[in-house]
Formats: structure tokens, C-alpha cells, sequence
């Protein structure tokens, strides 16, 4: 059943996004060439597909909020294109594939992340059948995790933590901007516009916090253990731009200890929503086994 619901919601975000972005109409073909390029290169579409599930969570049909969900996506979409950038990771490949630099330029590849950055508030003010205070609450969300106190500030952090002695609390403040922050949003939006109490907010909001932590563990686990060929992008990364990680801190052992430790941790703080939050608990739980 998760995997199923997970391929059927994919499906749907992937199909959704080639509708919001369509391939012609826009001011200029080559950038709306180089948009669609990564937007629409597959990948787990987990961001939408977690915003989705937060409704269920809270009773309401996580359908009825694809178009939330794909911005959302958009953002993600962008912060990568952005992310393999020669001044950023400077990565050859994301998903199998040339990263959009690599085929664009990076002239066009910032521009393609702009783009697709901008268009995604547009997308999210699209959603219907919610009211419009959770609508403007929910914008609020999506700019405090895509900014300067959220991805972009972690991202900071991670540029200039490059090279330097290992920190712990460094690295941990990085990643609650640069990889929860976008977790925290997908789950608390899905839940504001479903009308979700503050009771069930703050667990599913908790629940965030420690599935992006987890998430990050086990990609730190990952860029060591992983398969090139299933992640879509290589491996050891990490260590060879000399930065810290949940590995490298403590060791291989004791970070998959630690990732186990926050998904219970993250299962347990939805315990009382039932049911309905099965597929969050089957996506903590996946965390622990996953190979990309």
C-alpha cells in the first residue's frame, strides 16, 4: 500500500508540474527549455508527496492539494540546480543525468532556478479549497524555509564551513536550515491547508524536524555506502569537498544508530494521529532502508 500510494501520488506530481510549466508560451524558449529540463526529471518527489500525506494525516483528501505540493517541488528543483553549480558542489550529474549546467550553461542554469523559484509562489497561490488566511499562511511558510532563515541560510553555512575543523552543532544548524527546513514546510503546509488543529500541528511539525534530521543522517550514510548507479550522482562527495558529516563526526556505526534513534523518535510523535498517519509512518521507516 505505501509503495503503491507513493507511485500513484508521483505520477500525479510529475504529470501536474508539465501543466504548470508547459513546454511553450513562455517569454523565452531556452530558458523554459533548461526549467522543464530539471523540473521534470523524476526523482523520488518526496517534498509533495510528504505536503500530500500531511493532509491525510489531519482527515482531509491529500489530493486536493497537488497544486501546493508542486510548488513546493519547484522550489526543491531549484535550490539543485543551484546547489550543482561550479560555485556551489560543482556536481557533473543529478538523477542520471548532466546536471543543467553542464547542458545549459551556468548563465542559464541560475536563471532556470529563478525562474523556477518564482514560479512557485505563483503556483501556490493557485490552490483552491482552502481559505485564504491558511492560503497567506501557508506563502509565509514556503518563504521562511526557502530563505535566508531556512535553505539559503543553511547553505551559507555549508559554503563556509567547507575545509574547517568539524562541528557538530555547526553541521546540525546547517542541515536544520538547509535540508529540514523544506521538510518542515512540505508537512506544515500540507497540514495548514487542511485545516489541521495546533495539537496535531505541532506533532506533525515535530515529526518534520526529525524526519529531516533522519533524512540527513542517512544521506550522509549514503554518499559513503551508497551505489553511483542507483543514487544517480557519485559518491564520497562529501569527503572530497572536506565537509563534515554525521559519518565523519562519529562514525559509520553510530550514525546509522542515530538515524534509527530519530525515526522512532519522529513515528512516536504522530503515534496519536492513527491511521491516518500510516504512510508517515511507513516513510520514517523507509529512511532506515533506503539506497537513493
Amino acid at each position: 500500500m505505501f509503495k503503491t500510494l507513493w507511485q500513484e501520488r508521483k505520477k500525479l506530481v510529475e504529470q501536474r508540474l508539465g501543466e504548470e510549466l508547459p513546454a511553450e508560451g513562455a517569454l523565452d524558449d531556452r530558458l523554459n527549455e533548461a526549467m522543464r529540463y530539471s523540473l521534470l526529471a523524476g526523482g523520488k518527489r518526496l517534498r509533495p508527496i510528504m505536503l500530500m500525506a500531511a493532509a491525510d494525516a489531519v482527515g482531509k483528501k491529500g489530493e486536493d492539494f497537488i497544486t501546493a505540493a508542486c510548488a513546493l517541488e519547484m522550489v526543491h528543483v531549484y535550490s539543485l540546480i543551484h546547489d550543482d553549480l561550479p560555485a556551489m558542489d560543482n556536481d557533473d550529474y543529478r538523477r542520471g543525468k548532466l546536471t543543467n549546467h553542464k547542458v545549459y550553461g551556468d548563465d542559464m542554469a541560475i536563471l532556470a532556478g529563478d525562474a523556477l523559484l518564482t514560479l512557485s509562489f505563483e503556483v501556490l497561490l493557485r490552490q483552491t479549497r482552502v481559505s485564504h488566511a491558511a492560503l497567506l499562511t501557508a506563502v509565509r511558510e514556503l518563504s521562511v524555509a526557502a530563505g535566508m532563515n531556512g535553505m539559503v541560510g543553511g547553505q551559507a553555512i555549508d559554503i563556509q564551513a567547507e575545509g574547517q575543523k568539524p562541528n557538530l552543532a555547526l553541521m546540525q544548524k546547517m542541515h536544520m536550515g538547509k535540508t529540514g527546513a523544506m521538510f518542515r514546510a512540505a508537512i506544515r503546509i500540507g497540514g495548514i491547508l487542511a485545516g489541521a488543529d495546533k495539537t496535531s500541528l505541532k506533532a506533525l511539525t515535530v515529526y518534520a524536524e526529525k524526519f529531516g534530521l533522519a533524512f540527513q543522517i542517512t544521506d550522509d550514510i549514503l554518499d559513503v555506502t551508497g551505489d553511483e548507479k542507483v543514487l544517480g550522482k557519485p559518491v564520497g562527495s562529501d569527503e572530497r569537498n572536506g565537509k563534515a558529516t554525521y559519518v565523519t563526526l562519529t562514525s559509520l556505526a553510530q550514525a546509522q544508530k542515530l538515524a534509527e534513534n530519530t525515526v522512532a523518535e519522529a513515528k512516536a510523535a504522530i503515534a496519536d494521529l492513527g491511521e491516518r498517519a500510516d504512510f508517515l509512518q511507513d516513510l520514517a521507516d523507509y529512511l532506515i532502508s533506503r539506497d537513493k
